[in-house]
């Protein structure tokens, strides 16, 4: 499947009932409001935006950690909402997960060659030797020492231990990975350590990427394609060189011009938005960016825009940027 999508998801929903006040009625939380986009092989494909726009709603909804609302998620062509129990647990082996905190996904209790094992425990046959085996090839091959298979948790630098969590996701083999935030948590210099060993690993095991960040330097750095999403909703979509060369929404504008350069002599314009990030339980009618946005006319506050090619991008937008 060189250049045919591993996952799709089309329309991708997911609502939570939730309560306002202690006795009050029930509201309607659209956490992810249609979200729609192909994950190939090899490629990476980066989620950005502010907190609460639905990244990590996203990363629980493919990695099958929950089930989605409404809307289509088609892993390896197996629709996941109407497969069987059994179809969905042999594809868990081919999504798995690195999480922000590398040491909050590690039981501190366990020697890591124990949590490197632990999958091929519960999901293989394997004898003891193998799994051994398997897990000392594995360390060697993220960059770590053998010798440290019966060491604990804590006694690995912030940088080790992500590369410990890249190990353990790697061990069923997988064909996509879910990257949320994988980096966020470490200092500058280890967190190009671990992106070059990502790029490594995507060019040998020709792994698939859902990488999801709100730090768009370190995205610039490692994605092929950029989904920009506001209010649980896909506002823009294009390749890493559309977006950050000519991003064509508003949002977009925004974001890229609060990111750093590394250019002292490159003057660049500081957009500051005003107003507060809607709620999702009760989002504004129109585009859910309206309130926020110097565009905005009538008619956003009307319908939201479809989703439509200007530029080298999609866009949700009336009034996109030249």
């Amino acid at each position: 499947m060189s250049q045919e999508a591993i996952l799709q998801a089309r329309d991708l929903k997911r609502f939570y009932r939730v309560r306002r006040a202690a006795f009050g009625p029930k509201a309607v939380l659209k956490a992810l409001n249609g979200a729609t986009f192909d994950l190939v092989n090899g490629r990476t494909l980066a989620v950005v935006g502010e907190s609460g726009c639905g990244k990590s709603t996203l990363a629980r909804l493919v990695t099958m950690i929950e089930t989605p609302t409404d809307g289509t998620l088609r892993i390896c062509g197996n629709d996941i909402v109407g497969s069987s129990r059994a179809t969905r647990r042999s594809l868990k082996s081919k999504v798995q997960i690195v999480f922000q905190d590398p040491y909050g996904s590690l039981n501190p209790r366990q020697k890591i060659g124990h949590a490197l094992e632990e999958p091929l425990l519960v999901n293989t046959t394997m004898s003891k030797q193998e799994r051994r085996r398997s897990a000392k090839e594995m360390m060697d091959f993220v960059g770590l020492r053998p010798e440290q298979y019966d060491r604990y948790p804590h006694m690995f630098s912030g940088g080790q231990r992500q590369r410990i969590a890249i190990a353990r996701a790697l061990m069923l083999r997988p064909e996509i990975l879910v990257l949320d935030e994988p980096v966020s948590a470490l200092d500058v210099s280890i967190q190009a350590q671990i992106l070059n060993l990502l790029t490594d690993l995507q060019e040998q095991l020709n792994l698939a990427y859902l990488f999801i960040s709100h730090d768009l330097s370190v995205v610039k750095h490692i994605a092929d394609e950029v989904m920009v999403m506001y209010l649980g909703v896909p506002i823009e979509m294009g390749s890493r060189q559309a977006i950050f060369e000519q991003p064509h929404h508003p949002y977009t504008e925004a974001l890229l011009s609060a990111t750093p350069m590394a250019d002292p002599f490159r003057v660049k314009k500081r957009i500051v938005l005003h107003g507060e990030l809607p709620s999702p339980i009760d989002p504004p009618p129109g585009c859910s960016f309206n309130p926020r946005c110097p565009r905005a006319t009538d008619i956003c506050r009307q319908d939201f825009p479809e989703m439509r090619q200007v530029g080298k991008t999609m866009v949700a937008c009336y009034h996109p940027l030249d």
